[in-house]
């Protein structure tokens, strides 16, 4: 609840830490890029996106780095399909950045398909000029409410 000489923040669809507007212009291409990195099932152009430190926490646990990007280049794991269907949602806190958005995707891991429509929250720190990701969460998004 605000106090009545607080100022309103900024509307919940717009970009705080405006101030950085080049911040989040690399955070949403880097966004755009590593997807395409991940479709071209290439484990050195997905890896430059992460940070050595990198996890992934799915419903499944917690993945490191070296196991998923192992999991890309024996072919146990490809993506065909990657897309945001939301615009990522960018905050920039110094030089970390946590970047939401709703992603469909189709992998196959061990020759089974699987589609999947989720919620994404990744975490960047920037290093030496370069924004890395050091965390990927993702959460199954709920099924719309029908008739």
């Amino acid at each position: 609840m605000r106090d009545s000489g607080d100022r309103p923040g900024p509307p919940p669809d717009s970009p705080e830490g405006a101030a950085d507007p080049a911040a989040h212009a690399l955070l949403a291409s880097a966004v755009d890029d590593w997807a395409a990195a991940i479709v071209a099932n290439d484990a050195e152009r997905i890896a430059a996106f992460m940070a050595d430190e990198w996890v992934i926490v799915s419903e499944s646990g917690i993945t490191d780095r070296d196991t998923f990007l192992a999991f890309v280049t024996s072919g146990d794991l490809t993506h065909s399909a990657m897309q945001a269907i939301t615009l990522p949602r960018i905050r920039v806190h110094g030089d970390t950045a946590v970047v939401t958005a709703r992603i469909t995707n189709t992998a196959h891991y061990g020759g089974d398909r699987f589609d999947a429509d989720e919620w994404t929250t990744d975490v960047f720190v920037r290093r030496d000029g370069h924004w890395r990701c050091v965390l990927s969460h993702i959460t199954p998004a709920a099924s719309p409410e029908g008739p």
